[in-house]
């Protein structure tokens, strides 16, 4: 019996254990490095821990994490919301799918100053949802639409998964920012791309409503131009070289007050709210990045990375299977964790594999990235639906039927990028070079 496999075997059992007995994602992937450190090398667990702790930390790139979520919390407490949805209503209301297209639209926009899908679904699904039932629009497509164009608070910068990546993967965090743009636009566009189908296929989803003017457009203009002002602001500064993205995210904190304070939303008490919830997360997801740094630190020196790609080697391989075979992997892992547990946990094993097919780091972050939102939607974890679940108060058996449509879609967008690399590549190799 081979037993060089022997090491792998018991570290995997051992963090799959640690997750059963529900310890948090962070300190099993810590106390899994622990045991593989211990038993299998010679080497002091304790000073490795310290080490990668401090080298995974100290990164001047994780530092627009906290920022980037501060800045979310602020908006999304605010009067920000209601003002995407009326600013946006009127310039959709004579397409096919009428209102519907809010969801999207608004997902998009609010996805470029939160970085998180949940936090995009939960506030716009609040506002848009509501408004829906009262016009009796098709309920199946304004929930799963919501549930799907919420996803794209992982993909459209600044997305908390790829500063999370970057850091990990070792790849430029602003390079990953530009590369989500054109892919972030292009879901977007196959959203409602499929909203105006069904509203052409089936007129009754959109029954009538208020035919707005071109003086309403103009009006509903001054409601959507705080957002739009510091999405340009933020991502301008980063996209031109004029800032790092953690200048362009203190930058972006800073506006976010301005526009709470110009707007009369943000009080004290809500300001302490949004800085105590900005100050959980971070914390949350920094124990992530040490526990994920540490584990891969660990798996390193057992060689485990090492020989799964001598294995994927001997197969002789083409790319695509490679990649095949990782989406059927983050499919069904997906299913079984968050987003961000599936990233950190994955990245030892797939990053070498992917270095042995041939394809580009920041490609395959924005792939990952999809491969995420697929998660977000996929049951029994998927945090959109839960989220869906209580907003729309419907069956969760109910919201995951509805959401598959934009399942299938968020798999055409993995396939394309694929089929096509160029999408998400072509920003940043125009504009940073290689």
């Amino acid at each position: 019996m081979d037993t060089s496999w022997l090491p792998a075997i018991v570290v995997i059992s051992a963090f799959l254990l640690f997750l059963a007995f529900g310890l948090w994602i962070g300190i099993s992937l810590i106390l899994t490095g622990v045991i593989a450190i211990s038993f299998f090398t010679s080497l002091p667990a304790g000073k490795i821990l310290g080490v990668s702790v401090w080298n995974t930390l100290n990164s001047w790139p994780l530092t627009c994490l906290p920022l980037f979520i501060f800045m979310g919390d602020i908006l999304s407490r605010g009067k920000l919301s209601e003002q995407l949805f009326s600013g946006l209503a009127p310039w959709v209301s004579r397409l096919p799918g009428k209102l519907l297209h809010v969801n999207v639209l608004g997902c998009a926009l609010f996805a470029a100053i939160s970085g998180s899908s949940a936090a995009t679904c939960a506030t716009i699904g609040k506002i848009t949802l509501p408004q829906f039932k009262r016009l009796n629009y098709n309920e199946d497509l304004s929930i799963g639409s919501i549930a799907g164009s919420g996803t794209l608070g992982f993909m459209i910068p600044p997305s908390i998964p790829m500063i999370i990546y970057g850091v990990l993967a070792d790849v430029s965090v602003g390079r990953m920012f530009i590369a989500g743009v054109i892919p972030g636009l292009m879901m977007a566009a196959i959203f409602v791309g499929y909203i105006m189908l069904r509203g052409i296929l089936n007129p009754s989803i959109t029954p009538a409503t208020i035919d707005y003017t071109w003086k309403d457009r103009m009006k509903s203009l001054p409601q959507l131009l705080p957002v739009v002002s510091l999405i340009m602001l933020v991502l301008g500064m980063i996209y031109t070289g004029m800032a790092t993205p953690t200048e362009a995210a203190a930058v972006g904190v800073g506006g976010a007050i301005v526009i709470g304070l110009a707007t009369r939303a943000l009080s004290w008490n809500l300001f302490k709210t949004a800085l105590m919830a900005s100050t959980v997360t971070t914390c949350m997801m920094c124990l992530i990045v040490m526990g994920a740094t540490y584990f891969s630190t660990a798996m390193s020196y057992l060689g485990i990375p090492q020989k799964a790609v001598m294995v994927v080697a001997s197969m002789h391989l083409h790319p695509y299977m490679v990649i095949f075979a990782l989406s059927v992997l983050y499919i069904i892992l997906g299913c079984l964790m968050d987003s961000g547990s599936m990233i950190v946990i994955t990245l030892p094993f797939a990053i070498p594999m992917i270095k042995l097919a041939g394809f580009d780091l920041v490609w395959f972050g924005i792939y990952l990235v999809i491969m995420s939102e697929l998660g977000q939607v996929t049951p029994p974890v998927g945090f959109n639906l839960f989220i869906l679940q209580s907003v729309a108060q419907k069956p969760i058996g109910y919201i995951t039927r509805v959401t598959i449509p934009f399942v299938l879609l968020l798999l055409l967008s993995a396939a394309i990028i694929t089929v096509f690399p160029g999408i998400p590549l072509w920003l940043p190799g125009h504009m940073m070079g290689k």
